[in-house]
């Protein structure tokens, strides 16, 4: 598969999701937006998925973005009204949930970012809560020098996430940045070396999936609802999301494991 889902023992609860094309840049081909759309729909729909990790294969490309020999083209005779293969039409359709593009994971992401992030890549790792970076990586959108509009998740999300300045500069150069670059600027948690980035990755997907996994999904839920609210709908939305977990046999649990002074074992419910 040109992206693969695993979910490795040793790591309970948590899926790695793999781009698997190193010798095409990882880029995204019809079979690998099709493959990745498969892999997101199945962690948003699986409650034992508490965390998820996304890297891509090899080390020096975590996602170059869309093939420029079969997707782009594509995409361009299919905005002509022309007709295109199934095969295409099938990848074309599954872009908006292979890029996590308005579509909900429900799940915390965290992103290694073994390479280069181009592009489609780019907005992979924008879909992400937490990111880990390479120091070879860079990262950029190159969209506008391509005479197309960057329909993923930059304009949507990167000036929510970072500085407006420094939003428009990666949006409206199409310059990459190097990874040092990207820390300054809020864009990745932390610069680590190549033979510890997915352990890291690893160990903050497994600290995450060892919590209460409703109360981590209602407040993914919630930074994502209340970012822009104004603050008396903001806290009203806080109430209302957080009234029905002190509600929970997980919130009774907690108070028992600590009573007890054990871990705690959720149930999800």
């Amino acid at each position: 598969m040109a992206a693969h889902l695993e979910l490795p023992a040793d790591h309970p609860h948590v899926a790695v999701v793999t781009i698997d094309r190193p010798a095409q840049a990882n880029s995204l081909d019809p079979p690998t937006l099709r493959d990745l759309a498969a892999a997101w729909r199945r962690i948003a729909g699986d409650p034992e998925i508490r965390c998820a990790v996304l890297t891509g294969a090899g080390d020096r490309i975590f996602c170059a973005g869309m093939d420029m020999q079969t997707t782009i083209p594509a995409a361009q005779r299919f905005a002509r009204g022309e007709r295109i293969d199934d095969e295409s039409f099938e990848g074309l359709r599954s872009v908006a949930t292979a890029l996590l593009a308005g579509f909900d994971l429900a799940t915390p992401l965290v992103c290694a970012v073994n390479g280069h992030a181009r592009a489609g890549g780019f907005d992979l790792m924008l879909a992400s809560e937490i990111r880990y970076a390479v120091p070879h990586a860079t990262f950029a959108l190159e969209e506008v020098a391509l005479g197309l509009y960057p329909t993923g998740n930059a304009t949507v999300l990167l000036p929510r996430q970072i500085a407006w300045v420094h939003a428009h500069e990666l949006l409206l150069t199409a310059r990459p940045i190097d990874a040092r670059r990207a820390r300054e600027i809020g864009l990745v948690n932390a610069i680590v070396e190549p033979a510890e980035l997915m352990a890291t990755a690893l160990a903050t997907a497994d600290g995450i999936a060892a919590n209460a996994p409703l109360a981590v999904r209602a407040t993914r839920r919630g930074v994502r609802e209340i970012l822009h609210l104004p603050l008396a709908d903001a806290y009203r939305r806080q109430e209302e999301l957080g009234a029905p977990l002190r509600r929970t046999d997980d919130a009774r649990e907690a108070q028992r494991a600590f009573v007890e002074k054990r871990r705690a074992v959720w149930k999800g419910k």
